[in-house]
């Protein structure tokens, strides 16, 4: 994880006065155990055994991913998944390799410390929302710590934020009832728009209506003002009284004639008010003389 202490598979060799470096690495040269001088990638004299190659250091990009589990301010455990790109920087080689033991570590370490302290500020929700606010504090905390120690923080990115399966679940339900909801409301204000609009046709429907009916029975009227006026001057002694009294009996019986027609399950009583006295003695009379 960036200084390699030992490197018993590098492609890099060593013998008693020469050693190559690989690309991308730097080396670190002792003599008589203090630190002399770096090696830079090639072919390089050495002095064995006054002095040692004790460590190679890369200086490509490395990724450390971190995992940790915190609380936020609404009591809701998730565990936050971290990836942190960082580098040896090349002018602090000697800072990364005598002023720390384990960068990896040191790194997760700092990383526990800034999620710790930032997520328990926020919800679930708001965790969710601000999961680029989380990596920013990382990065400028982690930058701000790890340069005095050689190390350059590249980028830091939270890949992952999962709450319990539980809480998935009930945010998952809460989504569901919400939409619902608001279909619940569409489908009713499609409705009162239908209503209204039926209501509204109705309304001019009804009024189309009694303009027709209207406009009959005033034609009604002039029709029958025009047969009065014909027959009672074509008749001698006959006035609109018995002319009225005849047009009445004539759509009586046109009533009568439209009722017989309409069935053999209909049954035609007298309307008129003397009549049920005549009704209630037919039936009283017809009792008693099937008894």
């Amino acid at each position: 994880m960036g200084v390699q202490n030992s490197r018993p598979n590098s492609p890099a060799f060593s013998c008693c006065c020469c050693t190559c470096i690989n690309t991308s690495e730097v080396g670190v040269v002792e003599r008589f155990g203090s630190y002399q001088r770096l090696l830079t990638p090639g072919f390089q004299p050495i002095f064995f055994p006054v002095e040692n190659l004790v460590a190679s250091v890369s200086t490509r990009i490395q990724q450390l991913n971190i995992l940790c589990e915190t609380k936020t301010k609404d009591n809701v455990f998730v565990e936050v998944g971290v990836a942190v790109q960082y580098a040896v920087i090349p002018d602090q080689v000697y800072d990364a390799v005598y002023k720390l033991t384990d960068a990896p570590g040191q790194i997760e370490r700092y990383v526990y410390d800034v999620i710790r302290s930032t997520v328990p500020k926020l919800t679930v929700d708001e965790s969710f929302e601000n999961k680029t606010h989380i990596a920013d504090e990382i990065q400028s905390h982690l930058e701000a710590i790890m340069k005095d120690y050689g190390y350059t923080i590249t980028t830091a990115l939270v890949t992952d934020l999962r709450p319990d399966q539980r809480v998935k679940a009930a945010m998952n339900e809460i989504n569901a009832n919400n939409r619902l909801r608001q279909a619940a409301q569409y489908r009713a204000e499609a409705d009162k728009i239908t209503q209204v609009k039926a209501a509204e046709a109705e309304a001019e429907s009804k009024y189309l209506s009694g303009v027709g009916v209207a406009r009959q029975r005033a034609a009604i009227v002039d029709g029958l003002k025009s047969s009065i006026v014909e027959f009672a001057d074509s008749v001698d002694g006959t006035g609109p009284k018995d002319v009225m009294n005849l047009l009445l009996l004539t759509q009586y019986f046109d009533m009568l004639k439209d009722v017989s027609n309409m069935g053999s399950n209909t049954m035609f009583i007298s309307h008129g008010p003397a009549a049920v006295g005549d009704i209630h003695q037919q039936l009283r009379m017809g009792l008693m003389y099937e008894a």
